[in-house]
């Protein structure tokens, strides 16, 4: 059975894992499905050993094939987009009487698919990409002086797999070269030396990627490239390359308007099914390397705001700049607030905004802070804020103390401690804080990272916290 683009849609509908529509989910979290998966009796569910702070690692197996396929993802603690994606296919894996069983038939007789869902679950526990001993798990491939790093470097002795997929979370600000377009999906064969040679394992590896890239180009056009292929002596992926497991890095990159990632996973799942299809039937064997090499390599020129011939002056001197907006997250227990800063400050014309505005004509103006009263969280509204706005302030104050972690989604800086003293002049590393308008009239806000424009309805989509 070949799937479609409308079998993997479907597919992919029928079995996301609706208890996974958040990124920042747990170990605990996943502890029921895995309970409910080992249930249903088609995966044998094996704790293969314990994170530093005690967690469990577990490896899931499907199939009962020759061709071994093993799977790990979220070493990293904070890319959490492919586990998602992997409860989604444990899902389909279990379905019946749906349309899919000659497929599953298909790969549970050639293959034998071994999945490790959480490596990382310190990491997860903080949303951090490094371990609970702050080592990077994916640079320990050589030295192995991780608890992680040594289970996953066991697990490859014992099975040998012929395929490995390593899975990741690229950065948002991966763009195709040359577009606004950004990178959702990024693929790559890792190199297994300095010399990025190509033996038949890579070369195997090279050829799964183009039958990957062609079933993705038919969901998201123009929004595939390829990972660095430096070489990395100390990396999983290049030492799996090394030890004869044809090799796929996947890294889940960004789609506008996903924050939480869900469009992402489902390109995952999409992959990640279509190459188990591919595997099982021989069929990648067919794809030439050519291909893989005309996929575009990554470019990294994406900021989430970009502003552009913006007009700024300091000591009497005037100029024209382009100005770049990144939105840093910052996490705070299960959730997140958003840091904005000023990334970069200048000729700005190769690069690229999420939100990309040309405001020529237009002048920095510099926010002021509202004193003439103190709020409560409970009494401050929106149109109170927008209001404000309006009028220049970027701050207010209020009177509840906490002492915990204060979020909220109000577009303006809240603050219940120090002053808030707003640049100026714009500072690269500073505060994204500030007005854009003519000295008669106030059209935009930029406040902390998002950008505000008054002539439209007003995004209050912003993770703000109490200062």
């Amino acid at each position: 059975m070949n799937l479609v683009k409308e079998d993997l849609l479907k597919a992919f509908s029928l079995y996301e894992e609706k208890a996974l529509q958040h990124r920042r989910f747990k170990h605990a979290d996943i502890l029921p499905l895995l309970q409910g998966i080992e249930a249903s009796k088609q995966f044998t569910v094996e704790e293969i050993g314990q994170s530093v702070e005690d967690r469990s690692i577990f490896r899931l197996k499907y199939g009962q094939g020759p061709i071994k396929v093993l799977l790990w993802s979220q070493m990293h603690g904070d890319e959490p987009t492919a586990t998602m994606a992997l409860f989604d296919l444990f899902n389909f894996l279990n379905g019946e009487a749906d349309g899919f069983d000659a497929l599953r038939k298909e790969m549970g007789d050639k293959l034998s698919l071994y999945f490790i869902p959480m490596l990382n679950p310190d990491g997860a526990e903080r949303y951090q990409r490094r371990t609970a001993m702050d080592v990077d798990m994916n640079r320990d491939a050589r030295a192995l002086a991780t608890v992680e790093g040594s289970l996953l470097k066991a697990q490859a002795m014992l099975l040998k797999p012929d395929f490995a997929f390593n899975l990741h979370n690229q950065n948002n600000y991966y763009n195709i070269p040359g577009s606004a377009t950004p990178v959702t999906i990024s693929l790559l064969a890792p190199a297994y030396d300095y010399a990025r040679s190509v033996n038949t394992v890579r070369a195997d590896a090279m050829r799964l990627i183009v039958g990957i890239n062609k079933i993705l180009q038919e969901f998201i056009p123009n929004a595939v490239a390829k990972y660095d292929d430096e070489h990395t002596p100390r990396g999983f992926g290049d030492n799996f390359q090394k030890w004869g497991a044809r090799t796929i890095l996947i890294e889940s990159g960004a789609y506008a308007g996903d924050p939480e990632k869900l469009e992402v996973r489902k390109y995952n799942f999409i992959a990640l099914l279509h190459a188990f299809q591919e595997i099982a039937s021989g069929s990648y064997l067919v794809h030439d390397i050519a291909d893989y090499n005309a996929i575009p390599f990554n470019d990294e020129k994406l900021h989430d705001v970009l502003i552009r011939n913006l007009s700024i002056e300091k000591n009497g001197k005037r100029m024209l700049v382009d100005v770049a907006i990144r939105q840093n997250e910052k996490t705070v227990v299960d959730d997140y607030y958003v840091e904005g800063v000023i990334e970069d400050i200048g000729d700005l014309k190769d690069f690229y905004g999420y939100t990309d505005l040309d405001v020529k004509g237009l002048q920095f103006i510099p926010a002021k802070m509202y004193t003439d009263q103190v709020f409560s969280l409970a009494e401050l509204t929106l149109p109170i804020v927008i209001e404000l706005l309006k009028q220049g302030y970027g701050s207010l104050k209020v009177s509840d103390r906490d002492e915990g972690t204060q979020l909220h989604d109000f577009p303006i800086q809240v603050l219940n401690g120090a002053n808030f003293v707003a640049d100026t002049c714009l500072r690269l590393g500073g505060g994204a804080d500030f007005f854009i308008g003519s000295e008669k009239e106030i059209q935009y806000a930029v406040i902390n990272g998002y950008l505000i424009n008054f002539t439209q309805s007003i995004d209050t989509k912003s993770k703000n916290v109490v200062k």
